[in-house]
Order: structure tokens, then C-alpha cells, then sequence
């Protein structure tokens, strides 16, 4: 078989998460990742969660979008990534954040999933 040239790039650029109450969102998102948010700059329909990294994270409302419906994700949208997995879990449920999958470990490997305020899963992983 013979692969044919793209104009598409080989990465993820951003990452959409659509939420239903975008100021609620980011300021669980900016508690999640230990950032410090202005909420002046919280503005509809769409805010960019300051990410380390080439890949974006985006919140969205669809503010302008009505005939938008939410419909949060059950399966893992991206994961987070932790250097410490137990202390990261810790965190998780200090915040009474929902876990939806316990701590698996997979040698060296480990990771748990968790949702958001909307209900979209999210991992955590150390690799």
C-alpha cells in the first residue's frame, strides 16, 4: 500500500469540551489543574484553559448555537498526565470529585478516570 501525502498535520491541536455553564467550568477546570483564573476573562461561548504543551484545551457553551444539546461523554475524552498517581487520586477525592474507575495498575503503568461537572469522563495516567 502506498501512503499518500496529507496537508494534515500529525498532531492534536485542541481538545473541545462542551459544557453547559462555562464560568462553573472554568473555574472547576482552573481548580483541576492548580491554575489561577481572572473570571473577567470568562466570556461566551468558548474559553481557552492555559495548558502546558502543544495541545489546547477549549471549554465551549454553544451560547450561540440553540439548537445545541449537551450530551457529556461516558467514555474517556483525553487524559491529564501525574508523575504520582495516589497523590493525584487524593486530590481528586479531597475535591469530591466522582470517580468513575478506581485506580487500575498495569506494572508500571497506572490510571483512573474521573467526570467533570457536565459529566464527560476524563483520565488521569502517569505515562
Amino acid at each position: 500500500m502506498t501512503v499518500q501525502a496529507s496537508p494534515i498535520a500529525c498532531k492534536v491541536n485542541n481538545v473541545f469540551i462542551h459544557v453547559s455553564d462555562l464560568k462553573r467550568s472554568v473555574q472547576w477546570y482552573a481548580n483541576l489543574l492548580g491554575l489561577s483564573i481572572d473570571e473577567a476573562t470568562i466570556e461566551s461561548p468558548v474559553h481557552n484553559i492555559p495548558v502546558t504543551g502543544e495541545t489546547g484545551l477549549t471549554l465551549d457553551d454553544h451560547t450561540f448555537d440553540p439548537g445545541f444539546t449537551l450530551a457529556p461523554s461516558s467514555h474517556v475524552l483525553f487524559n491529564l498526565f501525574v508523575e504520582d498517581i495516589d497523590a493525584a487520586y487524593q486530590f481528586i477525592q479531597a475535591n469530591h470529585i466522582t470517580v468513575t474507575r478506581e485506580i487500575e495498575r498495569i506494572g508500571d503503568f497506572a490510571y483512573f478516570n474521573f467526570q467533570d461537572p457536565d459529566g464527560n469522563v476524563l483520565m488521569i495516567c502517569n505515562c
